[in-house]
């Protein structure tokens, strides 16, 4: 079996962030929208750092504007995450894109999502569930109308809550509201943190928000005693190694402590972040890895359990999703 065609299960993946370039320059077409100026000679996505990345995000994002362009969105993305792999897919969605947090709005643009999912899963045989993103840079204020988003939409196709967005925008704890939202509703708690806020920032988001994963959180590997933690506590980490080294987080792949904190026992799994914008794939992630780490398909089954395991889903979702991670023969 090839890596490409290894079962793939991704934790961390934002639904704008892997919207195709032709897509969103589609739509903006079709809307007399000028967004040229996001875009690069290639046709991709054109950021100089992060801040540029986040307002390209956003600009890129602005275009999709009804539950329609939602329902496309999602139906293009699954079929490309399929393609690569992909089984399991937990993907963070943002009421503050889908109808401004506007509740009747955003059940509008998410029955438009999960109808596209449920075709794309008859179809490409994924499995789509949703974890509803605050964004920090939006501010405390906002973060609680979209956990209320969440706590009155959870179920068992929105199945988490988190926090992405500028790390240096506020503090964890002025959000502790909203997870407590979300905590009430009973869903998964995730949230951004040790890229770019440093591991003071991981230990701030498991004391104030107390949630069951860390996004990226790879910066952790600056402080051994938290390492020793969350090997010890068995958090999970979503890492996105080649989001990390787009960004310029680490210079190549071979710098990355993806291998370092697998070897000290924090459970690590691997993610595309938001694939187009680096350049990359569930694929292209795992190759990369296996290069620079020379890890085998036994590492990345093992990977894709631990993955699984994290996983927000219920219990039923992820006994049939444990099935196709088998192999072939047994």
């Amino acid at each position: 079996m090839t890596l490409k065609a290894l079962p793939k299960v991704e934790l961390h993946h934002h639904l704008e962030g892997a919207a195709p370039p032709a897509l969103i320059r589609d739509i903006a077409r079709a809307r007399h929208v000028d967004i040229s100026g996001i875009f690069d000679p290639q046709g991709g996505y054109a950021y100089r750092d992060f801040p540029q990345f986040l307002n390209v995000y956003e600009a890129a994002t602005s275009v999709l504007q009804s539950p329609g362009d939602y329902a496309r969105l999602t139906a293009a993305v699954l079929e490309e995450a399929a393609a690569e792999g992909v089984v399991y897919l937990e993907s963070f969605l943002s009421p503050d894109f889908c109808g401004g947090r506007d509740l009747a709005a955003w059940r509008e643009y998410l029955h438009a999502i999960e109808e596209a999912a449920a075709a794309a899963e008859a179809a490409h045989g994924i499995t789509l569930r949703g974890t509803i993103t605050c964004i920090r840079h939006f501010g405390p204020d906002k973060a609680c109308e979209t956990a209320l988003c969440a706590a009155e939409t959870a179920g068992d196709f929105i199945v988490g809550f988190g926090i992405a967005g500028d790390e240096t925008a506020g503090r964890p704890r002025d959000f502790a509201y909203a997870f407590d939202m979300a905590r009430e509703a009973r869903l998964g708690l995730t949230a951004h943190a040790g890229e770019w806020g440093g591991p003071q920032s991981v230990r701030d988001a498991l004391a104030d928000l107390r949630v069951d994963r860390i996004g990226h959180g790879v910066r952790a590997i600056e402080d051994p005693r938290l390492v020793e933690h969350l090997a010890e506590t068995g958090i999970v980490l979503e890492v996105c190694p080649g989001s990390n080294v787009a960004l310029g987080l680490y210079p190549d792949w071979r710098a990355h402590p993806i291998e370092r904190l697998r070897a000290a026992g924090v459970r690590v799994t691997v993610s595309t972040d938001d694939p187009p914008f680096f350049h990359t794939s569930m694929t292209r992630e795992y190759d990369r890895l296996a290069d620079a780490f020379g890890w085998d398909e036994g590492v990345f089954a093992d990977l894709n359990r631990v993955a699984l395991d994290a996983a927000f889903c219920d219990a039923d979702t992820r006994a049939a999703i444990a099935k196709r991670l088998e192999p072939a023969d047994v």
